[in-house]
């Protein structure tokens, strides 16, 4: 009896949750508006940071740089209206995270390890947060039907919920970010895992 259990949503019938549209990473010197936008900065053949959130491109002499803060400044900057220092980038070290479009399955993903290309950050696909190792602080995308609500972070791992869901509890971002510069406990919602993917 060492059957494995059947995948519920192999072949994904009717009832099984789409995937939430991808994130495509462009440059940041095409025409896309930048304030508030989430970036990555780096240098091709160095590596990549993320968590970043940028503002309005600045012009000076013959450079364009993009202030870049982190995540959780500029959280606190919009929330509490206080200034907060965001170092200079140029633009051609900064790239742009946008929602892309929802791509035809491409069945799953090969075992093993995933070599990239080293010019410019990779795209990750979403991936259902059951077949996560682990959740907790992780931004996620609550997808229900159509509608995808982004911008949340996980708040706990996988846990078997009142009525024998197994759920992961989730927060906006906001108040993910609130709770470490107040102590502000965030308010959570219980969301089953067949709901949720990691962005």
């Amino acid at each position: 009896m060492n059957n494995p259990l059947p995948d519920p949503f192999a072949d994904r019938p009717d009832w099984a949750p789409l995937p939430p549209r991808p994130v495509d990473i462009v440059p940041a010197t095409g025409r896309i508006d930048l304030r508030g936008r989430r970036v990555l900065v780096g240098l091709p053949g160095l590596g990549w940071r993320g968590d970043l959130r940028a503002d309005e491109r600045v012009v000076q002499g013959s450079r364009t740089y993009v202030p870049v803060i982190p995540e959780h400044e500029w959280y606190r900057a919009e929330s509490e209206q206080v200034e907060v220092f965001a170092p200079l980038v140029p633009v051609e070290r900064v790239w742009v995270e946008t929602v892309g479009e929802r791509r035809p399955g491409t069945g799953p993903p090969e075992p093993g390890i995933r070599l990239v290309s080293l010019d410019a950050p990779t795209r990750r696909p979403p991936t259902p947060v059951f077949e996560a190792d682990s959740v907790t602080g992780r931004r996620v995308v609550h997808v229900s039907g159509a509608t995808e609500q982004r911008d949340l972070r996980a708040v706990t791992e996988a846990y078997s919920g009142a009525d024998g869901d197994i759920c992961v509890r989730v927060a906006p971002e906001l108040e993910w970010y609130r709770w470490a510069w107040r102590g502000q406990a965030p308010t959570t919602l219980e969301v089953p895992v067949h709901l949720l993917w990691l962005e």
